[in-house]
């Protein structure tokens, strides 16, 4: 028996009725990506300690790599079959998006064959009813809010690969000493897009749903752009257009979470940037649940050097999970975006007031 809130979704997915549950206010969110599902996965211990009302996935969720549906079937349930995970579902709503290694493919944008097919284990894993919108709707996008009005959190969460547009290549390493960067350059083309016309036009309604706070969630890192490894930076167009809708739709509240990258760490688009809305724009990067990167020292810490001007503090190697902690009880409620280790410590945190992520007045 599932002891979490209902939900309120909005757009194009629904859920069965709703009881008196949707008033509930949304306080504590865990988020995550990157699950070796053939590999142990402690850090579920932790994620349940922290008392999440609601997990999201973010991609990478298994590493599937396949045209072959029963073989991603056959990871999903090895995924499924981890305790923690069994014991976190038990004790909240689990939720998610896709990124490459479960659409299919490592980088696999609109190409992969059997997207369409993938969509339907993808939908079957998270419990998804047969007779959801989603189930024929083209891509996993969907979103919903929970709480009453004045304290409303808005879940969005994209679809960066069912429309991809194909990568280019071409990035040359910097010199000794800049960072690791990886191969990807950025796709200007004019009809280069990490959305699809129909998921930009449903982005555009759900800015406009009346929420306090705004999640969105995006298997790729949003704000930082010169790393070279996938990221929305590779379309340049598509990520500048992204900021341009939060500004003029009057979106406030909206906060990014993403995954991929076997690494976490806070980034932050400064209020005055003229591409922002107006207010700093956080974009928290958890990743991997199970699979830590980076060089390993003599004193067994975990590091490397890879460039981000965007960057807020530090970045953390090792396992992590993403948590968003809510205290609407304060006259301006204050919002911590968190990184944490396996053991639940937070590594990495960033506190920030409702207040200060309102939408400045549009210049005429």
């Amino acid at each position: 028996m599932l002891r979490c809130a209902l939900f309120l979704i909005v757009g194009q997915i629904a859920l069965p009725a709703l009881g008196a549950d949707d008033q509930v206010v949304l306080k504590r969110i865990a988020f995550g990506s990157c699950a070796k599902q053939d590999q142990p996965q402690p850090i579920w211990a932790a994620i349940v300690e922290s008392q999440p009302q609601l997990f999201v996935f973010l991609g990478d969720n298994i590493y599937g790599d396949s045209e072959d549906m029963d073989v991603l079937r056959a990871k999903y349930a090895l995924l499924d079959s981890q305790p923690g995970l069994q014991q976190l579902k038990q004790t909240c709503r689990v939720i998610g998006t896709w990124d490459d290694h479960d659409y299919g493919a490592n980088d696999a944008g609109a190409e992969y064959p059997k997207k369409r097919e993938s969509q339907q284990v993808f939908l079957d894993f998270f419990g998804v009813s047969r007779d959801d919108p989603r189930r024929k709707q083209e891509g996993v996008y969907s979103s919903l809010v929970q709480g009453p009005p004045g304290k409303r959190v808005q879940i969005i969460l994209l679809d960066v690969r069912y429309f991809r547009s194909p990568l280019k290549v071409g990035f040359k390493p910097g010199e000794p000493g800049d960072g690791y960067r990886g191969k990807y350059i950025s796709n200007t083309d004019p009809g280069a897009t990490l959305l699809g016309e129909a998921q930009w036009r449903w982005l555009e309604e759900q800015l406009k749903v009346p929420a306090e706070l705004r999640i969105i969630g995006t298997g790729l890192q949003v704000i930082p752009d010169e790393h070279g490894s996938e990221m929305w930076g590779n379309f340049p167009r598509d990520r500048q257009r992204l900021f341009r809708l939060i500004r003029e739709s009057r979106a406030s509240g909206v906060v990014l979470i993403s995954g991929d990258r076997h690494l976490a760490e806070i980034s932050r688009l400064a209020a005055a940037s003229p591409d922002g809305p107006g207010y700093p724009l956080f974009d928290v990067t958890s990743s991997s649940l199970n699979a830590p990167s980076g060089n390993i020292t003599k004193a067994g810490v975990r590091f490397a050097n890879e460039v981000n001007s965007y960057r807020v503090g530090l970045t953390f190697f090792d396992v992590n999970f993403g948590n968003i902690q809510i205290d609407w009880d304060l006259p301006d409620p204050l919002v911590r975006l968190q990184v944490r280790d396996e053991k639940g410590a937070v590594v990495l945190q960033q506190r920030v007031t409702l207040s200060q992520l309102r939408a400045r007045p549009l210049q005429p």
